[in-house]
């Protein structure tokens, strides 16, 4: 996909129209992460403290060495991002297809990007 988006209008109307769903969900949630004022995940180092913003597609139980821990899978078009609560088993309004706000350092663990413990703020279900 390019980075600049086409310039007339009946450009756009064709951009649009041979798009795939999956494409314009992406640039919908990468538009919304960058009118939040949040930092894309694909632009995201270790280590980094960060504030990203995005969409949540899973949402598990998945235990950590003994301990309950709720993972969950945040993207915001350009790339994924688990976001792990350690000794959480739920927490009320983390569910898939919920969109989110997340603040905190940014960490690899095989090769995936990791945000544990995150402070974060639902987004009101009427902007969804």
């Amino acid at each position: 996909m390019s980075a600049e988006k086409p310039t007339g209008r009946f450009r756009r109307m064709l951009d649009r129209l041979s798009s795939s769903q999956e494409d314009l969900e992406s640039e919908e949630l990468r538009d919304d992460a960058q009118a939040s004022g949040c930092t894309r995940i694909s632009e995201c180092d270790d280590r980094q403290i960060v504030r990203v913003a995005g969409t949540l597609r899973t949402v598990t139980l998945r235990p950590r060495a003994g301990v309950p821990a709720l993972e969950a899978e945040l993207f915001d078009g350009t790339a994924p991002l688990d976001v792990v609560w350690l000794g959480r088993r739920s927490i009320v309004g983390i569910e898939p297809g919920r969109k989110l706000i997340a603040s905190g350092r940014i960490s690899l663990s095989h090769g995936r990007r990791v945000l544990f413990n995150p402070t974060y703020e639902l987004r009101p279900l009427g902007q969804e």
